[in-house]
């Protein structure tokens, strides 16, 4: 048996004896190991290259939603005011979505300075309905209307006001005048040291962009003629009122009686207060339908209506970008990629630029092509675990308003029916091992063959 099992040797050996060396042979036989040697080193070099390539396809994304994560400030819009809508061809709107949403104040820098809340919906406000304004006008107009020419002269010689800043096209501010009426009678009943006035703001125009007067009615307490900071936001009631005005009185009588020491280190922090900037970052995502549609930014309240001349919607873009958020990883991974097949930025192109508005009634409008990127880099990102990315193309624009019309900034997004999909694949250990195989025997015969042929030739041409 095994006998037989050894005439099955593919490799039998030919005696030492019968062989001979040539000077030809031993010529052909070091130029064949230098000619395998560089393939080989080719060969290895290939084998630990990464070949990348890209291609275009339809886009085999069935998902319903897409997710769009956001952190943008606009830089002169209260946190209270500043809402955002979503709106898509299909027919959909959602106005002032706040889930998912984190609010901060920014100082005049854009800077975070206080933390306003997550998920806050705006609150209702109580409004007094049963004053009569002709019945209070029957023994004169307490709340002193003011004007231009007066406003300061009015503020340097009173300790106090409270000043109602309204437009009489606003409803609200019509639903406000008979009880700020009220109140300032109730004011004067109570000998209050305040003075209850009312500023037209229509017109009073520049008087009204001066004091930078955003909504209407804008309620705003003043002491020697400086703002006293936050202005009034709570319920449009006489009680209310009353209750504000008294608590502020309260405060600077108990400010009266302090130390020296502490009353300057109160009247520092009341002074960092008085730099109330109405800046606001917004931070957060949306889950939007996978159809062209925008989400936009803009001034909203309740119980306000805004003053389109003062609405100013310049802003900063720190970041916006489309679908899941990557980790550092994933990132690591992306960022090795030839540019010219793919490069981070083109996820977030709009990161860190700011828009600022010079003009009245105008906003910038953001249109955005968003493609989807399918980046297959082998081993653990690779199949259905290949990095799903959105690549974005963007323009901006400033878009001029009618006057009485409040400017928003809109971010309009258009989903691109075809997808890239990037794939980086080296050779594998079984194409390597076989390719070293074929420059091995493949050489060897390819000499041999020629060795045999020369062989032949010389000894021919020596008989």
């Amino acid at each position: 048996m095994f006998a037989r099992l050894k005439d099955f040797d593919l490799y039998r050996k030919i005696p030492k004896d019968l062989t001979e060396t040539s000077t030809l042979s031993t010529g052909l036989s070091m130029c064949a190991a230098v000619f395998m040697l560089i393939l080989f080193v080719a060969e290895l070099w290939a084998y630990l290259t990464l070949n990348i390539s890209s291609n275009i396809v339809i886009d085999p994304n069935t998902e319903n939603l897409l997710r769009v994560n956001f952190n943008i400030t606009v830089l002169d819009v209260p946190c209270e005011y500043a809402v955002i809508d979503v709106v898509d061809v299909l027919g959909t709107r959602t106005d002032n979505v706040t889930v998912n949403i984190n609010k901060w104040q920014v100082d005049e820098n854009g800077l975070r300075r206080n933390y306003e809340g997550r998920n806050q919906e705006q609150r209702d406000l109580q409004h007094d309905e049963h004053h009569d304004l002709v019945a209070l006008h029957a023994n004169g107009v307490h709340a002193v209307p003011l004007d231009q020419r007066n406003f300061d002269n009015w503020l340097s010689h009173h300790e106090y006001t409270f000043v109602n800043f309204y437009a009489p096209w606003c409803i609200w501010c019509q639903r406000l005048h008979p009880v700020w009426e009220a109140f300032a009678e109730k004011v004067e009943t109570d000998h209050l040291p305040v003075s209850v006035v009312q500023v037209d703001c229509v017109e009073n125009r520049d008087l009204c962009m001066e004091q930078k007067i955003q909504a209407f009615p804008q309620l705003r307490l003043f002491k020697h003629g400086q703002v006293q900071p936050p202005d009034y936001r709570s319920d449009r009631t006489v009680d209310s009122l009353i209750e504000f005005v008294s608590q502020r009185l309260a405060q600077d009588e108990q400010l009266a009686s302090m130390k020296l020491e502490d009353r300057q280190a109160h009247l520092e922090r009341k002074e960092e207060e008085r730099n109330d900037h109405p800046g606001c970052m917004m931070s957060g995502f949306l889950l939007v339908n996978r159809v062209p549609g925008n989400f936009h930014i803009e001034m909203r309240s309740k119980h306000h209506n805004f003053n389109p001349a003062a609405s100013n919607l310049s802003h900063i873009v720190n970041s916006l970008s489309f679908g899941p958020i990557l980790p550092r990883t994933a990132v690591r991974q992306l960022e090795s990629i030839p540019e010219k097949y793919f490069t981070p930025r083109s996820l977030e192109p709009m990161n860190g630029n700011v828009y600022t508005n010079e003009k009245l009634h105008s906003a910038f409008h953001h249109y955005i092509k968003v493609v989807s990127t399918e980046v297959d880099l082998g081993g653990r990102y690779s199949g259905d675990n290949s990095i799903m990315t959105y690549q974005m193309v963007q323009s901006s624009q400033v878009m001029q308003y009618e006057d009485n019309e409040v400017p928003e900034a809109r971010f309009s997004y258009d989903l691109s029916p075809m997808a890239v999909v990037v794939t980086r694949r080296g050779k594998k250990l079984y194409e390597f091992i076989t390719s070293m195989c074929a420059i091995i025997g493949g050489t060897f015969t390819v000499v041999g063959l020629l060795n045999g042929f020369l062989h032949i030739l010389f000894k021919a041409k020596k008989v």
